[in-house]
């Protein structure tokens, strides 16, 4: 289909829009809507480093390495054999 680069291309209702002032101003609304949190409630919820952890439990279960993975001698990840790029070296392709 051809397009007529000539035309306006905004219709007669795009035209009549507001100002730059008036559409300022409606950004300024916008923002004006946003809710204040609560930082006292906010805090409760953040966990400092070097919480006590104590009465924490988990439950991983650890299972040795497959005959096809291998640990890597440089970052020491447990890899797939095919991401294994130096052999000799058990190296794997992320640290080669």
């Amino acid at each position: 289909m051809a397009t007529d680069y000539d035309a306006p291309r905004k219709t007669e209702e795009d035209q009549s829009e507001e100002s730059i002032e008036e559409l300022k101003a409606r950004r300024h609304d916008k923002n004006s809507g946003k809710v204040d949190e609560d930082e006292a409630e906010a805090a409760e919820s953040f966990e400092l480093p070097g919480a006590d952890l104590s009465h924490e439990e988990l439950a991983v279960e650890v299972k040795p390495r497959q005959e096809d993975e291998f640990t890597c001698m440089s970052c020491f990840l447990v890899h797939h054999r095919s991401q294994l790029a130096d052999e000799k070296n058990l190296i794997c392709k992320d640290c080669a």
